[in-house]
């Protein structure tokens, strides 16, 4: 456990070095207000119903999805799936080209022993309001031997679903399913890529072209180029009790970060340079200011001396709490 707790305090002090607050021209947070939403664990933000961001618990809960309002915090529909049995340790969701939802039915708190995870598909719901969607299930393996993981992403090009390992028997790895996932057999997990980092969540730009990954403490984004990622360096993240979740906004400008607990924040952090995605990266309104070189976040704010200070002592004493609720599920 010592370990895990100094590797914890480690990136905490990072990730304190990287974060800053929202700018002004990003979209504002908001608190899951729900109280049945106390594990927040997966986030992506819906295609279909502006402003809406669809959650779900991580384990003790049923088969639901929420779709949470990103202004008010409110939950203005809960899905239950239907035809999946009973989930296990639901972690991750995405959505895909195909306008379908992606629950990442995939976390293993033994430390990957589980001979398979579960992935299930169903369609985006058209109206937000309370019912229950048949969904697909879909077998899944590594080709590799067992993981834990909590990040699922499709691609919003291909279709094609990846899974982000945590650091286990020699790192982290983002592993790629099969062109199509299938029913009729066990669709197997291929590694193609070490992943340096204890993803808790991940996704794609809108437009595919970049990916990022968190961890309790900090994040990494790449360029997503022929099939694999191209590491761009570090992003900031929030202050937050237990980060679990990441999405992009629907115009790939700025990340929404989430957390576990009750009545956990939601919040926002932009994007510049060459971590925006190729779709928005050229816009003249966007990037850091060349007239103050002085220490900055993604958003080009400069960093002060004080928040930095508070969010380190912040960040140690989080990542004990966080090291020690691991240590205690997996009793």
């Amino acid at each position: 456990m010592r370990s895990l707790l100094c590797a914890a305090g480690a990136a905490g002090i990072l990730w304190a070095a990287a974060a800053v607050p929202a700018a002004a021209d990003e979209p504002d947070g908001f608190t899951i207000s729900d109280p049945r939403i106390t594990e927040s664990s997966g986030l992506a933000a819906s295609r279909v119903h502006p402003g809406i961001y669809w959650t779900h618990n991580d384990s003790n809960d049923g088969p639901y999805l929420y779709a949470v309002d990103g202004k008010s915090g409110r939950t203005v529909a809960r899905i239950t799936l239907r035809g999946v049995g009973s989930p296990r340790d639901v972690e991750a969701i995405s959505i895909g080209p195909d306008g379908n939802l992606y629950v990442g039915d995939i976390g293993d708190n033994l430390g990957g022993t589980w001979g398979h995870v579960w992935i299930y598909r169903l369609p985006e719901p058209k109206q937000l309001r309370d019912a229950t969607v048949t969904a697909t299930q879909f077998d899944v393996k590594y080709a590799d031997g067992p993981r834990d993981a909590e990040a699922l992403m499709v691609h919003p090009k291909t279709g094609r679903v990846y899974i982000a390992s945590k650091k286990q028997g020699g790192g982290g790895a983002l592993y790629e399913g099969p062109r199509r996932l299938t029913t009729s057999g066990t669709n197997t997990f291929r590694k193609v890529a070490p992943i340096d980092l204890w993803v808790t969540d991940g996704a794609f730009s809108p437009d595919g072209t970049r990916l990022v990954m968190r961890s309790y403490f900090g994040a990494r984004i790449y360029r997503w180029q022929d099939g694999r990622p191209k590491d761009l360096g570090s992003v900031g993240v929030p202050v937050q009790q237990q980060g679990e979740s990441v999405t992009f906004t629907p115009d790939g400008r700025t990340l929404m970060y989430g957390s576990e607990g009750h009545e956990s924040d939601v919040k926002p952090v932009g994007l510049a340079d060459d971590q925006l995605p190729d779709s928005v990266k050229d816009d003249p309104g966007n990037g850091d200011d060349p007239n103050n070189p002085g220490e900055k976040g993604s958003s080009g704010k400069e960093l002060d001396p004080g928040f930095i200070k508070g969010a380190m002592v912040l960040a140690v004493g989080t990542a004990l709490v966080v090291a020690l609720r691991r240590l205690l599920r997996r009793r």
